[in-house]
């Protein structure tokens, strides 16, 4: 795709949604950048031939051709093409939950990821820049989904740069998943579920937390919950017997997960969602 310089987005409205575009390009021929304050929005830039350095932290690190790195905004940095020519292509991005999706998603420090020549972020791209260039109505509205699909695949291959040990860790994770969503209704202790996962209970906690952001006694309690609509919803069963059928100790014991967690009683969740 041939670029026409950098467009900056200028929706009023767009500009109040969770994640927007505001900025879109490229350069064949990428400059010296530095920055000692950072820049006012998110960047990712592709580098798309050639080579260039990346430095931050006082870590200056090669970009190659197919990688991609990720810039938080405010963060000091600095970029420089190795080779005379360095084809860039970059997003620029911001919204009022942009910080929030991106501390979920670990993105809070420069990062940079290789694409193993896949091609999506360059579509992805592409299409961002097609509907900036084509569809003045819809175009901003249009790239604001399309950021956001944009940072998950960044996300992506951040994951797909896991060394063995984290895919390891992946796998010890989904086998506790798969034990939850099997015994949920039952009372299992936590030895059980680092049993499934071939863990000691202490590396289990420290694990699932890094991998879920909660321990797995909350997650077990959300399990148990989502069933626990499910039933309010779909049957006519007592609220006794949907506490017992989804693994709580009691009925008052459930009742007061419930209202902790939903805001309303089972009674008032089923009479507002249910049969």
């Amino acid at each position: 795709m041939k670029l026409n310089g950098v467009i900056y987005p200028y929706n009023i409205e767009a500009r109040k949604l969770p994640i927007h575009l505001t900025g879109i390009g490229g350069t064949d021929w990428q400059q010296p950048i530095s920055r000692p304050i950072g820049y006012e929005w998110h960047q990712i830039i592709i580098s798309e031939s050639g080579e260039g350095t990346l430095g931050y932290d006082n870590i200056f690190q090669t970009v190659r051709a197919g990688e991609c790195f990720f810039l938080p905004a405010g963060y000091p940095h600095e970029y420089r093409p190795i080779e005379e020519k360095w084809k860039v292509r970059f997003i620029t991005f911001d919204g009022c939950s942009a910080s929030h999706i991106l501390s979920v998603l670990g993105m809070t420090k420069p990062v940079i990821i290789n694409t193993n020549g896949d091609g999506r972020l360059i579509e992805l791209f592409e299409r961002m820049y097609y509907a900036q260039t084509q569809d003045r109505l819809y175009g901003d509205f249009i790239c604001s989904g399309l950021t956001y699909e944009f940072i998950l695949e960044f996300r992506r291959y951040m994951s797909d740069r896991s060394n063995k040990g984290q895919n390891e860790r992946s796998q010890m994770i989904a086998a506790v998943l798969d034990y939850i969503d099997g015994h949920y209704a039952e009372n299992f202790a936590l030895t059980e579920l680092s049993a499934a996962a071939g863990i000691s209970p202490q590396h289990l906690c420290r694990v699932f937390r890094e991998a879920m952001n909660m321990r797995p006694k909350e997650y077990i309690t959300r399990v148990r919950l989502r069933e626990a609509k499910r039933l309010l919803q779909e049957t006519k069963m007592t609220v006794a017997e949907i506490a017992q059928k989804t693994g709580f100790a009691d009925t008052a014991y459930f009742c007061s997960v419930f209202r902790k967690n939903e805001k309303v009683s089972p009674l008032e969740y089923r009479a507002r969602t249910g049969v």
